[in-house]
């Protein structure tokens, strides 16, 4: 279900990165939370809400996330482990960054990444390039979730209701 509002999660240990995405998203009214990560250690413990993180109202669950490969502490490549292995891997996860090496390119959708961008070099291909990421990502139908990122239960009325069994006090499919 597509959400009201939106954060997006920048993961990128570059400042000079960071801002030019916040002023992208800017240049192009952006107006979601746009929270920033320096690398994947701090990217988990926003996803988990942890430390300075804790306030959901502050620092929401993000609408998606754009992740840089190369980084200090824990990679790009570590944190979409880490979110394949976990309930996270519900959030759009899209790989920004400066390779366009093929190996990196596979190993990111075999760990879970939504899409993979090359980041231009030119400030007018960066903005359409992050135009084209935003509107795709803001238009899509996402799970339920509530604000630590958990799936809300459904009333499993759709065609998947049919395939999963009820647990108890639950209503059978027909059938």
């Amino acid at each position: 279900m597509k959400r009201a509002t939106g954060s997006i999660l920048i993961v990128d240990d570059n400042p000079n990165e960071q801002l030019l995405i916040k002023e992208a998203f800017r240049e192009l009214k952006v107006t979601d939370a746009i929270h920033i990560a320096d690398d994947g250690e701090e990217a988990i413990a926003y996803l988990k809400g942890q430390g300075k993180y804790c306030d959901r109202k502050k620092f929401q669950f993000p609408t998606f996330l754009l992740t840089d490969l190369n980084m200090p502490k824990i990679n790009g490549f570590e944190l979409l482990s880490f979110m394949k292995r976990s309930h996270f891997i519900i959030i759009p996860t899209i790989v920004w960054t400066t390779s366009n090496d093929l190996d990196d390119i596979q190993h990111s959708y075999l760990l879970g990444a939504n899409a993979f961008h090359t980041k231009p070099t030119q400030k007018a291909g960066f903005l359409e390039l992050l135009k084209k990421i935003y509107e795709y990502w803001a238009a899509v139908q996402l799970p339920d979730i509530d604000e630590d990122g958990n799936l809300k239960q459904t009333e499993r009325s759709g065609t998947v209701g049919l395939f999963i069994p009820p647990t108890s006090g639950e209503r059978e499919p027909p059938g």
